[in-house]
């Protein structure tokens, strides 16, 4: 299903028709934009049925918050046999940013001298963490958020309430993968709100309360998922207030353009740290407590 990125999707469409497919695609943008579906999607353009199921392709995902040299190595031994039965072999690498130096440096081998005939789709956050010799020898495609009228028209298609379809459109920020997750799981965006809730009780606390914060949500699997949600928070206010600065926002009114700025910052590179690198996860919130 894919919602959005139809520029990058009839581009893909034509590759794939022409027979001429290039050897590494790397899809790059933010978490939940589509990036791995669309990855799938093509695939199935050569494949024609389940790729999942299918013995000519290959799903490599990160163990543990990281892709392994033995992950490469396995991938390249299985790049390496005939294809079974599609016209070639297809490798889409999750969150290809994960890659320590050692499976990157396995994985360049296999860009340079690469055996048969084999697509490889890197899907990524965070193009700059991989060597620029990787990079180099990739077609990249960036993905952007989707507008929201693509995202407004998807949901009322799916026969989503009319009250509903505003929340869902001003939290997802044009983020596909967060609309499937609301319209999948009815109880997500209740999560959301109490996301919000509990960051604006963060914002109005001491530096005890913070700090007892930062020790739970460092203990907690949905980090990840909590850090997007304040960052999607704080980047609205700011949206308002660049496009309507007299406007009232209530208690939040005090934050200025460059402290909103720095706290977006801020929420990205904590988000960065305690998801590619071993990071003390409790020290790098406690320094985002500092700033909100």
């Amino acid at each position: 299903m894919i919602i959005g990125h139809q520029k990058q999707w009839q581009f893909l469409e034509g590759i794939a028709k022409s027979d001429k497919v290039p050897h590494a695609l790397l899809f790059s943008g933010q978490e939940k934009l589509g990036k791995k579906t669309i990855a799938i999607e093509f695939i199935k353009l050569f494949f024609g049925r389940d790729i999942f199921s299918h013995p000519d392709f290959i799903l490599v995902e990160p163990i543990n918050n990281e892709i392994q040299i033995s992950q490469i190595r396995d991938l390249n031994w299985k790049l390496s046999l005939k294809p079974f039965s599609a016209p070639l072999k297809a490798a889409i690498i999750d969150r290809a940013h994960l890659m320590n130096q050692e499976a990157q440096n396995c994985f360049l081998k296999t860009l340079e001298e690469p055996k048969g005939r084999a697509l490889l789709i890197l899907v990524t956050e965070y193009p700059e963490t991989l060597f620029s010799t990787i990079l180099s020898r990739c077609e990249i495609f960036k993905f952007y958020p989707v507008p929201k009228i693509e995202i407004e028209n998807f949901l009322k298609n799916k026969g989503i309430a009319e009250e509903k379809i505003g929340e869902i459109v001003e939290i997802s920020q044009g983020k596909p993968g967060v609309v499937i997750d609301f319209i999948s799981d009815e109880g997500k965006l209740g999560s959301q709100k109490q996301i919000i809730k509990d960051l604006n009780k963060i914002i109005d606390s001491d530096l005890v309360y913070r700090f007892q914060c930062a020790k739970d949500l460092s203990e907690n699997e949905n980090i990840r998922e909590t850090l997007e949600n304040w960052l999607a928070y704080f980047r609205n206010i700011l949206i308002i207030r660049l496009n309507s600065p007299q406007e009232n926002l209530g208690e939040k009114s005090h934050y200025s353009f460059s402290k909103l700025k720095s706290i977006i910052q801020q929420i990205l590179t904590t988000n960065f740290l305690v998801n590619t690198t071993n990071v003390n996860k409790k020290l790098a919130l406690e320094i985002l407590m500092l700033e909100l």
